[in-house]
């Protein structure tokens, strides 16, 4: 019998295994930053350099497939304290959306704020805010967000800010 204490399953993709999930290592920064240039220069994704995955490598978590090395989606988790962190750079490469990387990537990263004990996490899209919802992000509201970390948004992006509860 299902309740709603089991688990989901782990969604696969058209390979049928599932993604897999880990910290980014300092090797990884090119990996990261050619995954998100196409996000960049779309405009979902603020321009960061390099030298930025090189410094903050230990806040990604990449998502891969099985067998396979190449960097297929990545999300960072950033601690702001007190209690709360930011995702960003989240992004799941052209052709490998909609197969549960960033849905894994996603749970991966509440996992990490949780064993880090944040209380809240918040975020930041340009995009439709229905994937977030899905997984119980609500709207924030003004002045939630931390300060530092909302004023270097950009407003003419029209980012739409969102936490969650842990």
């Amino acid at each position: 019998m299902i309740t709603a204490a089991t688990p989901r399953p782990p969604q696969h993709g058209t390979d049928g295994l599932p993604p897999l999930v880990r910290r980014a290592r300092l090797r990884d920064a090119p990996a990261l930053h050619a995954l998100s240039l196409a996000f960049i220069r779309s405009g979902a994704l603020r321009p960061r350099s390099v030298d930025h995955y090189l410094a903050h490598a230990g806040e990604f978590l990449l998502a891969t497939r099985r067998g396979r090395t190449s960097a297929l989606g990545c999300l960072a988790l950033g601690d702001e304290g007190d209690g709360v962190a930011v995702l960003y750079n989240f992004c799941v490469a052209q052709g490998n959306q909609g197969q549960g990387l960033g849905a894994a990537l996603l749970r991966a990263a509440l996992a990490d704020a949780r064993y880090r004990r944040v209380r809240e996490v918040f975020t930041a899209t340009t995009g439709g805010a229905s994937f977030f919802r899905r997984h119980g992000f609500v709207s924030a509201g003004p002045g939630r967000a931390p300060a530092a970390w909302a004023a270097a948004l950009d407003p003419a992006r029209g980012s739409e800010v969102l936490s969650r509860r842990l």
